[in-house]
């Protein structure tokens, strides 16, 4: 069953379901997902102890039918990734939540969860980040803006350019989990979360 942080904290707290990452020498293939009503991205990294790569980005369009035709839409192009590339972690970003437009705050919640359930339908081991932590993780402070994330993820990754921002944003929550994952490794720790 997949597991959910809710913040960096809780991974030092105990758990009843402890998740067992894999040993960090190991390489780690790590799914990010960036979770959108119109465009959903995904980033797939190759994580190891001391560097990533990328090995396949992209973005799932839904921008035409009804609302349950485009959920679909995304839950089957994730599901299609996630069979393509047989990842061995999934991660995903927390929705930002502004008052000043609830409804497309609702919307991007349904696609949200449309993402966490095609994570949680493959068992594996699942992480959910804010969009702070992600900043803080890659550029080194939390209120980082997009054109410093994107040149960071190009960065870490060794990318030129050809990447759509969705499928950047993706690839920055991938390596924030291989950043969280490995200094918990590093403290030979387990990964614990709820879906709570």
């Amino acid at each position: 069953m997949a597991r959910r942080i809710k913040s960096l904290d809780e991974l030092r707290r105990p758990s009843t379901a402890p998740v067992r990452l894999q040993a960090v020498s190991r390489q780690v293939r790590i799914l990010g997902i960036d979770p959108g009503s119109r465009y959903t991205g995904w980033g797939l990294i190759e994580a190891g102890a001391q560097k990533s790569q990328l090995l396949a980005a992209g973005r799932i369009v839904s921008t035409t039918g009804t609302m349950p035709e485009r959920l679909l839409a995304v839950f089957n192009g994730l599901s299609a990734v996630i069979a393509e590339h047989r990842p061995d972690e999934i991660a995903l970003e927390e929705t930002f939540v502004n008052r000043a437009n609830a409804q497309s705050a609702l919307v991007l919640g349904q696609a949200r969860g449309v993402a966490m359930l095609t994570a949680a339908r493959t068992g594996l081991p699942f992480a959910e980040y804010a969009a702070a932590q992600v900043k803080l993780a890659i550029a080194g402070h939390g209120r980082a803006d997009k054109q410093q994330m994107a040149q960071m993820v190009k960065l870490l990754l060794k990318l030129q350019s050809g990447l759509t921002e969705d499928a950047i944003d993706a690839l920055a929550v991938a390596l924030c989990h291989a950043h969280v994952r490995g200094t918990i490794q590093g403290q030979d720790s387990q990964l614990r979360g709820s879906w709570g």
